[in-house]
């Protein structure tokens, strides 16, 4: 170990290596008794038993630089900056051109539904690693370009599901009362108090096409309020509660008052309601759509309003949608927007299935959890373009290991390449999988010293099939071709946050352990090198 330098020497050593630092601890100290747990952050907690597990942190030659677009909600703003990125953070969505500028030097990008990250938008991101979209939908990004460059993509799949069920049980009520016409009628001073075509929800059949997170929730809420619930999905799947699943869509239209659609946006699923779809259905029922603007043809639909066929719709999505908020839902974005606007008992939202405030905060943490576990440890659980790799924690028992995180070609012969560059380490552990054209590698190699991990980085960039290489280390800080010591050590037994970072600058384990008046250190931050 070095010998104990000053703390002013410390921070000047840091400082002028330009180092990436981790948020500051806010609490502060009474001289001569330890910092309870409750002082730190909730995430930093943990009791000691034994080796306690630690996180890699990313350290290049820059801080990680995150754009953030479309609100994104407030708890990943926290998160991610509580990690120590650099976050920049915008209201609305940005063009492709003006996504280009701003996209260059950034390092992870953080979307929801309208902002569309191309291939010409990532071929102009040279430093992107991961895309995070805070929506369920992931087509607003070219999936296979993105992987092609080794950028991973996730999404948050389940998050909103509650928050859009809720919004079709509205939608079904509202549609059998008539209410938003009744409602808009007393808007302009209309007292029309009717019971003509209004019924009760209580003992009709709602038909859920497609039966997947908010499909199934929705199916148990509907059978609460007393209808009767069937269901058509590509795959056999076990009913909740009394569902049935019926064989298909035509059934299911057939026998339905209310149609709900719950189906991904795929070349299969483009105009899956259209004339001959809506001819099936049951005269007087109701379609609902708040799964993707492409499933339902609306000419068709228009029809079908104004015959009588339906006796209502709600539509929550649009082929073609605005980009910000404003008078723009128009002829002009889709040619048959005020015929449509004309229908009675019609519901029009502006994409609002998942706009509630519990829904965007939970995805909020599930996407930045994504992203940091992806930045920080190369796991990518969850990914929807990317092969399913992670490894468990490293442990301050791992203090000298480098995790070599490799995205390479899927070709014949690359494992025994990159096994064989590895085999003159100590491989703790390993593991690899591929998705298409695309592979993914993770081994955590131990005792690997500083001349080494250079030459280990720069035999696996140089291979013909590598997309992607980077290295991570515990404790350790690749800077200006050379490894800074950052003094590691055990966890200490006061469960002392593992990073403490004053006014921006390290502490060394001496002036720690000395204004702390402890008898043992903490463990500091970790970074890693990658490329």
């Amino acid at each position: 170990m070095s010998a104990p330098q000053s703390i002013s020497n410390i921070a000047n050593q840091i400082k002028s290596m330009a180092l990436s630092t981790s948020p500051p601890v806010q609490s502060s100290f009474h001289a001569g008794s330890p910092p309870s747990a409750a002082s730190f952050p909730r995430d930093r907690r943990s009791s000691f038993k034994g080796p306690q597990p630690k996180q890699l942190k990313p350290f290049s030659h820059e801080e990680v630089k995150i754009l953030l677009l479309e609100n994104v909600n407030a708890t990943a703003i926290d998160m991610l900056t509580k990690q120590g990125y650099q976050v920049e953070f915008h209201k609305t969505s940005l063009g492709e051109d003006e996504l280009i500028e701003k996209i260059k030097d950034v390092h992870a990008i953080g979307i929801r539904s309208k902002t569309k990250i191309t291939k010409r938008v990532l071929e102009a991101a040279k430093n992107l690693t991961v895309i995070g979209c805070f929506c369920i939908g992931t087509n607003q990004v070219d999936l296979e370009a993105a992987a092609n460059r080794g950028v991973a993509v996730f999404n948050s799949p389940f998050s909103n599901s509650r928050s859009v069920a809720e919004l079709v049980i509205s939608e079904i009520i509202a549609l059998a009362r008539q209410m938003c016409d009744r409602s808009n009628e007393m808007h302009k001073g209309v007292w029309n108090k009717v019971s003509a075509g209004c019924w009760e929800v209580r003992g009709k059949t709602l038909g859920i096409v497609g039966y997947g997170h908010i499909g199934s929730q929705l199916s148990v809420l509907a059978e609460a309020m007393g209808l009767r619930v069937i269901y058509y999905d590509v795959v056999p799947l076990m009913a909740i509660g009394n569902a049935n699943q019926i064989a298909s869509l035509h059934e299911l239209l057939g026998a339905s008052d209310f149609v709900s659609l719950h189906v991904p946006e795929l070349p299969e699923t483009k105009n899956l309601i259209s004339a001959p779809e809506l001819a099936a259905m049951k005269q007087g029922s109701y379609l609902l759509n708040n799964a993707r603007g492409t499933v339902v043809d609306i000419p068709a639909l228009i029809s079908a309003m104004k015959s009588g066929k339906l006796a209502g719709a709600a539509i929550d999505v649009f082929p073609n949608e605005p980009a910000k908020n404003g008078e723009f839902f128009t002829s002009d974005l889709n040619e048959w927007a005020a015929e449509l606007c004309a229908l009675p008992n019609l519901i029009l939202t502006p994409h609002i299935g998942g706009s509630t405030e519990e829904a965007q905060s939970m995805i909020g943490v599930e996407v930045a959890e994504a992203l940091t576990k992806y930045i920080n440890e190369g796991s990518t659980i969850g990914a929807v373009n990317f092969p399913e790799v992670a490894l468990r924690s490293i442990s301050s028992h791992d203090a000298h290991s480098v995790r070599v995180c490799f995205v390479h070609r899927n070709i014949p012969g690359v494992l025994r390449t990159v096994n064989d560059i590895l085999g003159s380490y100590n491989v703790e552990k390993q593991f690899s999988d591929s998705r298409g054209d695309i592979a993914y590698l993770i081994a955590d190699v131990a005792d690997v010293g500083t001349d080494a991990v250079k030459t280990l980085n720069d035999r696996l960039e140089g291979l013909e099939y590598n997309i992607r290489t980077s290295l991570l280390r515990l404790g350790k800080a690749w800077k200006s071709e050379k490894w800074f010591d950052l003094h590691l050590d055990e966890y200490d037994r006061h469960n002392v946050v593992d990073g403490c970072v004053q006014h921006g600058v390290f502490f060394s384990e001496l002036a720690f352990k000395t204004t702390l008046k402890l008898e043992s250190a903490v463990s500091l931050p970790s970074f890693a090198f990658s490329r």
